[in-house]
């Protein structure tokens, strides 16, 4: 078994943009006619380059995977890793790298007719905890912290979220896009924000009780200091976690951070690799470790993540903001592995999803139920695919009409 192609598909996504206004999909051949699925998710980086993404997958596949057998798991990671990165991972080339490894386990999973799940060592839960980002009532929205300075609205929302059966909930209670007296983050927190933020929480928390968690957002936008004020001031409200309370990039203050307060730490979706996570882990920085599938280096990386996260007592809880693809491989590895917690979903891995799979993710009740199919579980439609290309500049147009 050889691998023989690889084809790019750039998906423009329908407004709201639920996930990322674009995604990035590869699709690996080998000879004999077997397909695995990848994706690119790292955030809107690639959105400015996306003319450029079936350029560099070409490129990759040319020098490091064409030929080789898919079984190779292992060693075609460390080619790419070693040939891409020079021992110094950053985001974009391991974004490639991760779609090319879930690629490379579906087409396995595949060949041996079993999900990934029992190639990684087995069947651990029968069911995937999610949560959502308490989105507008309009549906799910790309930004999701212009609107929830509205306790009220917020807390009637994520009601609604409960009753439908999620038993996590996240938001941001701080403004994600108020003019700022600094261009770039980390920024300060005006006393206005500070309460108008724990309003919110205090909103969510009165109105969903015990019935679900709540998980705070600030995506590393606000100041060390900041956060531990910030903090300080809605742990009367017990939130599972405060996710990526400063730039992800510094680990030892996210480490004083999470020694500054009884709320646990959340990050990681925008790191990669082993080593970032190990840096992670030795400042004792979080409680729970958010890989991306789409970023981290794949299923490979997020396996030895996760094993490393269990060393340290830290639970894993994989981030999404993208597609189909890494979410379903984000299922393969919490169908295994012993210290999940909890599975971010783009609302139910429903919706927009829908129109470009062959077989919709399941469901129930707060719980994706993974796929008995074998590889990730997940199929794309090829023809859907091409009826939704697009790129940044289509939806700049769109945007102006």
């Amino acid at each position: 078994m050889k691998l023989a192609r690889v084809s790019t598909f750039v998906v423009q996504t329908p407004p709201p943009h639920s996930g990322g206004a674009l995604w990035f999909f590869l699709k690996l051949e080998t000879e004999d006619g077997l397909v695995g699925w990848g994706e690119t998710a790292i955030l809107a980086t690639l959105h400015t380059l996306e003319d450029s993404y079936e350029k560099l997958v070409q490129q990759v596949f040319e020098a490091y995977l064409k030929g080789r057998d898919p079984m190779d798991r292992e060693a075609l990671y460390q080619k790419m890793y070693e040939g891409m990165m020079a021992q110094h991972p950053d985001y974009v080339g391991m974004g490639v790298v991760s779609a090319f490894d879930v690629a490379l386990w579906d087409i396995v999973g595949k060949h041996f007719n079993t999900p990934v799940y029992n190639l990684l060592g087995g069947k651990y839960r029968d069911r995937i905890r999610t949560y959502t980002y308490v989105y507008d009532d309009d549906g799910p929205g790309g930004t999701v912290g212009t609107w929830t300075g509205n306790p009220e609205r917020l807390g009637r929302r994520a009601a609604e979220l409960a009753d439908e059966g999620f038993t996590g909930l996240k938001f941001d209670p701080l403004p994600q896009s108020a003019p700022r007296r600094l261009p770039t983050p980390p920024w300060e927190v005006s006393l206005a924000e500070y309460e108008a933020a724990v309003q919110g929480v205090a909103a969510v928390r009165e109105a969903v009780g015990t019935r679900a968690d709540i998980l705070i957002g600030t995506h590393g936008q606000i100041t060390p200091s900041a956060a531990r004020r910030f903090a300080a001031q809605v742990e009367q409200y017990d939130p599972l976690w405060l996710e990526e309370p400063c730039p992800p990039e510094n680990y030892k203050q996210m480490g004083e951070i999470a020694r500054s307060t009884s709320i646990p730490i959340a990050t990681g979706e925008r790191l990669v690799g082993i080593h970032e996570f190990q840096n992670l882990f030795a400042h004792n920085a979080c409680a729970f470790a958010q890989p991306d599938l789409g970023s981290c280096g794949g299923i490979t990386a997020c396996k030895k993540i996760a094993t490393m996260a269990e060393a340290n007592y830290v639970l894993m809880a994989p981030h999404v903001w993208g597609g189909p693809i890494i979410t379903a491989a984000a299922v393969q590895v919490d169908t295994n592995i012993p210290n999940f917690l909890i599975q971010e979903s783009i609302y139910k891995s429903r919706d927009f999803f829908d129109d470009i799979v062959v077989e919709p993710f399941e469901w129930e009740n707060g719980d994706l139920i993974p796929s008995q199919r074998p590889g990730i579980g997940m199929e794309l439609d090829e023809e859907k695919l091409e009826a939704h290309r697009g790129s940044l500049e289509n939806i700049r147009r769109q945007r102006r009409r």
